[in-house]
């Protein structure tokens, strides 16, 4: 496994072609808006080299039978399962933003059961090639961008019926030794950390959609891969001189790219699907079961930092036994619990697929993610109570540093008694951070669009739900007799 320098380090071997605001970025490991999302990834190898994280952060490989990183493993037990979420709330509160290598670790388990199935029922080759890629992978430790989300375009028609064939990803030549593709991947979590695409459908199709029902993966750099760097909030901020508090959080934070593939050449073995359209929905319900087991871990983790630093400002702000004060945070408590308890739900429930790993229990995932779409935001509305207005109308940090104006900034912005004005500056800047800035990006908007929107879900609860077997239970119970209903 790599350590935390080697990563970094790795990253800066690659020859990214990187856009941000109109122009390319020749090293983006060390541009300011970028470097504090490859501190959440590097976290990530970082606690995996510390004995009382290892348990979580790292497992035996099937493939192998070396030590990998947890984020590189296919799961092989309930137990792998529930230890994925403990591990990603982890992540969460050490980050308190995105760390962004779930979308690759979703998508291996996804392909790896998919090509086993597909192979079985077709007599292809993919599950093996499929293999090889995961050895490789974990021999070098890589972070790899799973990349399912295409730009869609009029998003009443089918992939083959678009105007502009390019809004979904698809091939345009098939060869001996590979196939030529085009097209792009939208929101793409961390695209810019990782050190290889590796590219899933994006819905179910048909066979006219066969040519958009693709897999595959290529390394970052690949010829004609390009990345243009998605905006967040307060983004900016980061390229002022001297910036700290402003911030929120100096260190950490997420990202999100369109990625770009004009006319990409991928080698024959890099090749996972290829127009078997039958499989691309197994393909995209189990990347999204997957996903959505995810976020009742990652999202619980900076819910956790969320909730600290509430309490934190009640305290600065002079309140905190105040009944309400105390009330609100029990509820934050309680919301944040519960999607934990739905992520852990799931993974205790998951169940052995044919290819030997296991996969979460799809309703309770797809449940998990539902609650996702609406409790974080109740979390961060009740944070924002807690800490006032203040924290939407605090002048600058330049004001505090100024040495005529930082006085008058002390003086006004003091809080309760016997607390430091800049740390109660800071702590609600970093509340601000998480429920309005760049961590607004994956804790509230991804927890309502990411792995799937809410309405993706409400479809998978209708369809997994059995309410048939629900009626006859009623049924049962109540002594009804159907045969009457079909003389009546």
């Amino acid at each position: 496994m790599m350590t935390k320098e080697e990563y970094i380090e790795s990253l800066r071997k690659l020859d990214l072609k990187v856009y941000l605001m109109g122009k390319r970025i020749e090293n983006p490991v060390d541009h300011p808006m970028i470097r504090p999302s490859l501190n959440s990834v590097a976290m990530s190898y970082e606690l995996a080299q510390k004995d009382e994280y290892k348990d979580l952060m790292t497992a035996t490989s099937n493939l192998t039978g070396k030590t990998v990183n947890r984020f590189c493993h296919l799961h092989q037990s309930p137990e792998d399962l529930v230890k994925k979420v403990k591990m990603q709330r982890l992540m969460g509160q050490k980050t308190a933003a995105c760390f962004q290598r779930c979308v690759g670790m979703d998508a291996f388990n996804a392909i790896f059961s998919t090509t086993y199935e597909m192979d079985q029922a077709l007599g292809t080759e993919y599950h093996k090639r499929f293999r090889d890629y995961m050895v490789f992978v974990q021999e070098n430790d890589l972070v790899v961008d799973g990349a399912m989300t295409d730009p869609k375009g009029d998003r009443g028609l089918s992939p083959s019926q678009q105007p502009d064939p390019d809004m979904y990803m698809h091939v345009v030549e098939v060869r001996e030794d590979g196939i030529v593709v085009r097209g792009a991947k939208a929101h793409q979590t961390g695209a810019v950390n990782s050190h290889e695409h590796l590219i899933m459908p994006t819905v179910a199709m048909k066979e006219a959609d066969a040519d958009y029902a693709i897999s595959f993966a290529v390394p970052s750099d690949a010829p004609g891969v390009m990345m243009i760097y998605g905006r967040q909030s307060c983004d900016t901020r980061k390229m002022e001189e001297g910036a700290d508090i402003d911030l929120g959080n100096n260190t950490f934070g997420g990202h999100e790219a369109l990625v770009v593939f004009d006319n990409v050449f991928v080698p024959k073995e890099r090749v996972f699907m290829c127009r078997e359209y039958q499989f691309a929905g197994m393909m995209v319900e189990r990347f999204a079961g997957y996903h959505r087991q995810s976020y009742g871990g990652c999202k619980v983790g900076v819910g956790d930092v969320l909730i600290g630093a509430a309490a934190l400002a009640a305290d600065y702000n002079g309140v905190p036994k105040a009944s309400h004060i105390k009330d609100k945070i029990i509820e934050m408590m309680h919301l944040n619990e519960t999607l934990y308890a739905c992520g852990i739900a799931c993974s205790a429930e998951g169940t052995k697929t044919a290819s030997g790993n296991y996969i979460i229990d799809l309703l309770l995932a797809n449940v998990c993610k539902q609650n996702v779409t609406r409790l974080p935001y109740e979390i961060a509305r009740l944070a924002e109570d807690i800490a006032g207005g203040l924290m939407v109308t605090m002048p600058s940090e330049q004001d505090y540093r100024d040495p005529y104006l930082g006085p008058i900034v002390r003086k006004y912005l003091q809080g309760a008694r016997g607390k430091d004005t800049e740390n109660r500056m800071r702590v609600l800047r970093l509340i601000e951070n998480i429920t309005l800035g760049t961590a607004a990006v994956g804790y509230r908007t991804e927890s309502m669009h990411g792995a799937g929107s809410p309405q993706a879900q409400r479809i998978m609860i209708s369809r997994q739900g059995d309410l048939e077997g629900k009626k006859a239970l009623a049924a049962a119970i109540a002594h009804i007799d159907p045969s009457k209903d079909k003389n009546a």
